[in-house]
């Protein structure tokens, strides 16, 4: 029972488009301007690649700033990365919930240690292994749910 009370608990995340990591103040504007002012608002325009060309073509941006964009938000869904480590995770090649629903614990913990020292010459600022493991199980959660709201809605 403690199981699915914890797992309910678990809700997609949505935060103001202000707290997307590496969003420069003239894309925000630029995003405000056109009526996106939270991430889940993002998600919801751009769920087709045909959403995305149309809305960098609406911006006058280049398409891979929007799936940049994109790709965080769809992280920072997990209520344990959140606009914290979205980044962290897209430099390590995680560029999904559901890509992050299926990596290995070790592997991903790996490769973040691998990134934290090589940039910032730093093994501190590596997450735990029991937070990445966290990361996984509730994308795991989402993953799941959303599929099934999917299949709900056909």
């Amino acid at each position: 029972m403690k199981k699915s009370s914890k797992s309910s608990a678990i809700k997609s995340q949505s935060w103001s488009i202000e707290k997307l990591p590496g969003l420069s103040q003239k894309d925000q504007i630029l995003l405000r301007e056109n009526g996106i002012n939270t991430t889940r608002k993002l998600l919801e325009i751009t769920q087709t690649s045909e959403e995305k060309v149309i809305l960098a073509s609406q911006l006058k941006i280049n398409l891979q700033y929007v799936k940049k964009w994109v790709a965080l938000a769809d992280l920072a869904r997990v209520p344990t990365v959140s606009c914290e480590y979205c980044g962290m995770l897209l430099h390590v090649g995680i560029a999904s919930v559901s890509q992050l629903s299926q990596m290995s614990t070790h592997k991903l913990h790996q490769q973040i240690l691998k990134l934290q020292v090589s940039t910032m010459r730093r093994r501190d600022l590596c997450p735990t292994v029991d937070l990445v493991n966290k990361w996984i199980q509730q994308a795991q959660f989402l993953s799941l749910y959303s599929g099934l709201r999917k299949k709900k809605e056909v």
